[in-house]
């Protein structure tokens, strides 16, 4: 298969016919990397013969146990964050621990006038620091849609199609030409 059934619903500038009405309209579904693409009413998105909704933020509604419930996931997932928390605090003490036993080898080393000068220069008065808290990754905030399995199957049918046809044209000079002599 060249593509998944999982479309986003775009606008577009330009008005283009609808795949079943072939009215104008600017609203396309497309795949996330845009293989395959099909102008549709929004009469249509609303149609369960052609597409439904996909619900869920993350994709992951469809594909949900109805047996969970929101309480049983949101405490799963507070579990794991506190696990990933615990680990990276972990992390952080073994190596200020580390850096701290290489600090005092260094003092050592080089003596502690070395140190001070390298701290003044170090930390310049206004000098600007990225900030350390890193923000969340934005949400799509496209609508997502999958294909009845008729359309869907119409769509894959038309990309293998419009694939073969293109091999077809590099491969055309390559085949031997027609005999054009005639009978003796």
């Amino acid at each position: 298969m060249s593509f998944t059934n999982l479309y986003y619903r775009r606008a577009t500038g330009t008005p283009k016919a609808c795949y079943v009405c072939y009215k104008p309209t600017t609203t396309v579904l497309a795949t996330i990397n845009a293989t395959d693409f099909i102008y549709t009413c929004d009469m249509h998105l609303t149609d369960t013969g052609f597409a439904n909704s996909v619900e869920g933020s993350d994709g992951a509604g469809a594909a949900q146990k109805p047996g969970l419930s929101a309480e049983e996931i949101a405490k799963v997932k507070q579990d794991w964050e506190d696990l990933q928390r615990r680990k990276k605090e972990k992390e952080e003490t073994k190596k200020k621990e580390k850096d701290d036993k290489e600090k005092r080898e260094n003092e050592k080393a080089e003596g502690k006038e070395d140190k001070e000068t390298v701290k003044q220069t170090s930390k310049v008065p206004g000098a600007w620091t990225p900030p350390s808290s890193k923000s969340p990754p934005p949400t799509p905030t496209h609508q997502r849609f999958t294909l009845h399995r008729d359309i869907f199957a119409l769509r894959l049918s038309d990309h293998r199609k419009r694939r073969q046809t293109a091999q077809a044209k590099l491969l055309a000079p390559r085949l031997p030409g027609a005999p054009q002599g005639g009978f003796t």
